[in-house]
């Protein structure tokens, strides 16, 4: 290929995205910003999308993305946390009650006070996973920007104030948790069955048509090994956090040509919501402590409609239950999950194929 050839500017510009991304991501996680890899992404290309630049990330790229996020999401599924759904069966219930009551209220709220559409209050207001959101709302019709900002907003707000929080009314034991990253001891025979499973599954829902196939068919592939104990390996750091990175790059390629007002905008609505959200995780939140005798913190983490290996790590650190927090935001987790296609199906109108034009995103410059 020559500079004059069409496919090496491409090239070069996707080369330039990931390379903004990367550098986001590290400053994100030098200064131990929460959800680094992708925040620290998404702002810096955004940025550079405003600034004018050129950025994009071809389909193919984006799709191999999708699917290791997807199988990294699947192994948060273990035999011991599944069991953690039958020890806490009463919690559990009301957790996954809260989630559909977290999403319709931040959902009314953003249609109601902000006028989004219903797809885009749909994502904005689902108290899922950050980086499970953000690849679903990639295969709708829904306004990345403004999911974006909302889900951003949200994952800060609860890293940054929940342990403070917890601190300021006593509740918060002295962290003894070692966040170390562990060594990678996997067989590279156990990666490639988890790969080549995963990617398997992925393609079947991709198949028939299932919406968001490639992160969904991803996880459910690794989730079957994982949880069934078949499987303990996971894909390496040095895999995932670049795949990570790049979901963030081909994010942040939407903000371009958007003004200042709407940043604006769009922050009111990520405070609103985020307060609807919260107001109604705490209300379940007290009910649980009412019923049973679970700590309050631990309380506090697993109903807060965070990312959840952003919430799995503040256990660590605050030296909270993880098998009960990793229990109670997988129930969330799998009743957003399931809930939303009934959803997207009661408001939004007649389902959409939208896996196929997700195939194509980011679309090409």
């Amino acid at each position: 290929m020559f500079p004059s050839d069409p496919r090496y500017r491409k090239a070069m510009q996707c080369l330039e995205t990931l390379l903004i991304a990367a550098g986001g991501a590290i400053l994100f996680v030098w200064i131990h910003f929460p959800a680094a890899l992708i925040c620290g992404s998404i702002l810096a290309v955004a940025v550079a999308a405003l600034w004018g630049r050129t950025t994009t990330v071809p389909a193919p790229l984006a799709r191999i993305v999708f699917i290791v996020v997807g199988i990294s999401i699947g192994a948060t599924v273990t035999p011991q946390t599944l069991h953690g759904v039958v020890d806490w069966p009463l919690s559990i219930l009301i957790i996954s009650i809260s989630a559909l009551c977290m999403t319709l209220g931040a959902m009314t709220y953003l249609r109601t006070v902000h006028r989004w559409s219903p797809d885009s209050a749909l994502y904005g207001a689902s108290p899922g996973g950050m980086a499970q959101v953000i690849a679903l709302a990639q295969h709708s019709g829904a306004d990345i920007r403004g999911v974006v900002i909302v889900q951003t907003v949200r994952v800060i707000f609860l890293a940054v104030g929940l342990p403070g929080g917890l601190a300021l009314f006593g509740l918060m034991a002295p962290p003894t948790a070692s966040l170390g990253a562990s060594a990678f001891t996997a067989s590279w025979t156990d990666i490639g069955i988890l790969a080549g499973f995963s990617t398997l599954t992925a393609f079947a829902l991709r198949w028939i048509n299932f919406p968001a196939s490639m992160v969904f068919g991803a996880m459910l592939g690794s989730g079957i090994l994982h949880g069934s104990g078949f499987m303990h390996a996971n894909l390496p750091t040095w895999i995932v956090s670049p795949a990570i990175v790049a979901m963030g790059a081909t994010v942040g390629a939407r903000f371009a040509n958007t003004p200042a007002r709407m940043l604006f905008g769009y922050l009111g609505a990520a405070l609103g919501s985020f307060a609807v959200a919260v107001a109604i995780a705490t209300a379940f939140a007290v009910l649980v402590a009412k019923l049973t005798t679970t700590p309050i913190a631990d309380l506090v983490i697993a109903f807060a409609p965070g990312a959840q290996d952003t919430m799995m790590v503040l256990a660590l650190s605050l030296n909270i239950d993880p098998v009960f927090v990793g229990a109670h935001q997988l129930a969330r987790f799998l009743s957003v999950s399931l809930s939303l296609p009934l959803f997207a199906r009661l408001f939004t109108g007649a389902p959409k194929d939208h896996t196929r034009k997700a195939d194509r995103m980011p679309p090409e410059k």
